[in-house]
Formats: C-alpha cells, sequence, structure tokens
C-alpha cells in the first residue's frame, strides 16, 4: 500500500509561466520583443512574443474542470486555478492533492525550450531561456524549496550555449534540464552522433539527469492526417517507446556511463514488452547490425532510464519486468491527464497491493536518487 507517510514526489507538472516572466527579467531594450500577455477583443489572454500570437493555455491549465469543461479554445488567467502560475497557491494545490513536490516542466516556452528554437533571432532566445530559468530559481523553487525542484531549460540550437547555462545554473541550484526525447525527429544530430557529446558531458559530471517529455520530439510519427487529435493523446506512450530504444540502441550510455534519462507522460505499461522485444532481437541481430554488444537493453535500461505513470495500472502489476527502482509517480497538474485534487486517492488505490517498501520507491525515493533531492 501507499505508505501513510510517503511524501510524493511528482516528476512532471507544469507552470503556467505568470504573465512578466519575461518582461520583468529581459533587458529593457527587448522589452517590446518579449514574450508578454495581452487580452485580446474576444476577452481571452494570449502570448505575444516578437510581435505576433504566440499561443494560449487550452489543455494545460484545466485542473480542477470536469471533462465536460475541456478543450482547445483558448483561456484567461481569471479561467484557471490560480496554482497554475502563482507559487504560493501551487504549494496549497499541492497539499490538497497530497503531493509533497514536484518537477515542473514549462509551458509557453515549450517541453525542451521548442517556442524559442523556432525564432528568428536566436541570440535573444537565449537571453528568454536564461530568464525563464532565473524565474524558476529565484521565484518559483527558492519559496519553498523542499516543496519544488529545479528544472532547467536549455537553448538546445546551440550546444556551446547550452553547457554555459548548465555550468551557469549548477551552482543556483540546478537539478535537471529539460531536454529533447527523439532530437532527430525535429531536423537536428541524433544521439547516434557527437554532436551532443559536450552538453551530455557537462551533465553527467553535474549529476544532472535529462528530463525528456513527450512531444519534445515532434507529436506520435505515422498517424493519420485527418484523424482526431484524441488518437495523438491516446498514443503519447508511442514517443517514449521510440525514444527508449533509439536511446538504447545509441552509443550514449557507453560514453557517458552515470547519465540518466527520465522519460515523462509517456507511462510505463508498455515498458515490459519492449524491453522484452528488444533483448530479444538484440540477442538475434548484434552481430552483423553493428550494435553495441558489451550489454543487454534492458540492463542499459536499468541502469540509466526512468519512466513514470499517472494512472497505469498494468505499468504498476507488471513493475517487476520494468524495475522497482526505474519508476517514478507524476501528476501532470494542471494539465488534463491530472487528478486533482484526488491524486492520493487514485494513487493509492493503484498500490493497493503493491508492498509498502516497492511503493515508497516508486512514489518518493526514486525521485529523490535521481534528482539529487534528499528529504
Amino acid at each position: 500500500m501507499l505508505p501513510d507517510d510517503a511524501k510524493i514526489i511528482s516528476v512532471d507538472d507544469h507552470v503556467i509561466e505568470h504573465p512578466t516572466v519575461w518582461t520583468d527579467r529581459v533587458p529593457a531594450k527587448y522589452a517590446e520583443r518579449a514574450p508578454r500577455i495581452e487580452r485580446g477583443p474576444d476577452g481571452n489572454d494570449f502570448w505575444i512574443y516578437e510581435g505576433e500570437v504566440a499561443g494560449n493555455f487550452a489543455l494545460n491549465a484545466v485542473a480542477g474542470k470536469h471533462p465536460r469543461e475541456f478543450g482547445l479554445d483558448p483561456r484567461r488567467y481569471d479561467d484557471m486555478l490560480p496554482g497554475c502560475y502563482l507559487i504560493a497557491d501551487r504549494i496549497k494545490d499541492m497539499d490538497i492533492e497530497g503531493v509533497h513536490a514536484q518537477l515542473c516542466f514549462p509551458n509557453f516556452g515549450g517541453f525542451a525550450g521548442s517556442t524559442f528554437a523556432k525564432q528568428k533571432d536566436l541570440k535573444f532566445a537565449e537571453l528568454c531561456v536564461s530568464a525563464y530559468n532565473d524565474v524558476i530559481l529565484d521565484e518559483w523553487c527558492a519559496f519553498a524549496p523542499e516543496r519544488q525542484i529545479p528544472l532547467m531549460m536549455l537553448p538546445y540550437w546551440d550546444v556551446e550555449a547550452c553547457v554555459k547555462e548548465v555550468e551557469r545554473t549548477v551552482p543556483l541550484g540546478a537539478k535537471s534540464v529539460t531536454f529533447l526525447e527523439a532530437p532527430h525527429n525535429i531536423g537536428l544530430p541524433s544521439y547516434h552522433t557527437d554532436h551532443w557529446d559536450r552538453l551530455l558531458a557537462v551533465c553527467q559530471e553535474a549529476q544532472l539527469p535529462l528530463s525528456t517529455h513527450f512531444g519534445s520530439g515532434g507529436s506520435p510519427q505515422g498517424l493519420a492526417p485527418d484523424g482526431d487529435y484524441f488518437i495523438t493523446i491516446a498514443l503519447f506512450g508511442l514517443n517514449s517507446m521510440a525514444a527508449t530504444v533509439d536511446l538504447l540502441m545509441s552509443p550514449i550510455f557507453y560514453k557517458f556511463p552515470d547519465l540518466k534519462v527520465a522519460l515523462s507522460e509517456g507511462g510505463i505499461g508498455w515498458m515490459p514488452y519492449i524491453l522484452e522485444r528488444t533483448d530479444y532481437a538484440w540477442d538475434r541481430h548484434k552481430y552483423w547490425t553493428g550494435v553495441n554488444a558489451d550489454k543487454r537493453p534492458s540492463e542499459l535500461f536499468r541502469e540509466h532510464i526512468y519512466g513514470c505513470f499517472i494512472s497505469d495500472q498494468a505499468g504498476v502489476d507488471n513493475r517487476h519486468l520494468i524495475g522497482v527502482d526505474n519508476i517514478m509517480f507524476e501528476s501532470d497538474y494542471p494539465h488534463s491527464d491530472s487528478n486533482w485534487p484526488h491524486t492520493r486517492k487514485l494513487l493509492a488505490e493503484s498500490l493497493a497491493d503493491v508492498p509498502d517498501d516497492e511503493a515508497r520507491k516508486m512514489v518518493e525515493l526514486n525521485a529523490r536518487k535521481l534528482y539529487n533531492f534528499p528529504a
């Protein structure tokens, strides 16, 4: 069962950035270009970036709403829980749902900084990334350091700029970086190249795991273009499945034997099958394909890769085929997968048949170890 004294750590939640995150932080000469909120003629709030409409909240800020109220329509700050964007209220909402600590991904900035990667002025985009990180360190996580795990964004379009940002933020308390699950899917070099080596070496040295959120490598591949968006939502795990096999068959865990990668919002129920299948294929095809043959894929997985679950009974029931030490929990507040305010109740129900020591690892201790976040 879920022990009553377990301090649940969610490793995938989200910050809805407050309206002045960037206008408060970037140099004054960039104020007109920085991301800011404007209220449109229809009464809804929109992000404006580089003078153009650049996004809204939609499904990303629906905690507390009934699924009948979900949709892709724009929303306003006063149409969401204050805990979406105000840290003091976030802590209150965490107390309500029974979550002790969170690791929060950005919202407007994209899971790995994709919003800024699309801009023409990438030097200014670097300033926006650093401004976001400063807000996370100085405002969001500093408010209650024992309740928030600092997750940094990186300017992934420039490896040396990434290295500098890691080196700048680690002394300030950074615990992880949000990064790309499949860089080759968005036109960047893959993990099979040496393109990322300088960054991965620095992350390994600083003991910073890569936190790779679903969608950071694009949408699931091969879906019907005229299919309903529901299909994409139901198949989030496809991306994580592909990323897992790609990472295991890449050279990065041989080059960086202490590097860790966490997969976010892809679930864990698929893991037993893909590990079994990859091991089977490795046994039969390692001789001629050129893949690394020193360690079985499942062995590499248990040394380097972590998954997390929200509502995933298949994964919980098959936890020993995954590795209890490789499983963490996510609440996904305030996104549409979140069970707020019933998070702890539903989690306890899913762990009803799990021994206490294993449950404690999955909901707290594994995250503390991976993110170097001691009690």
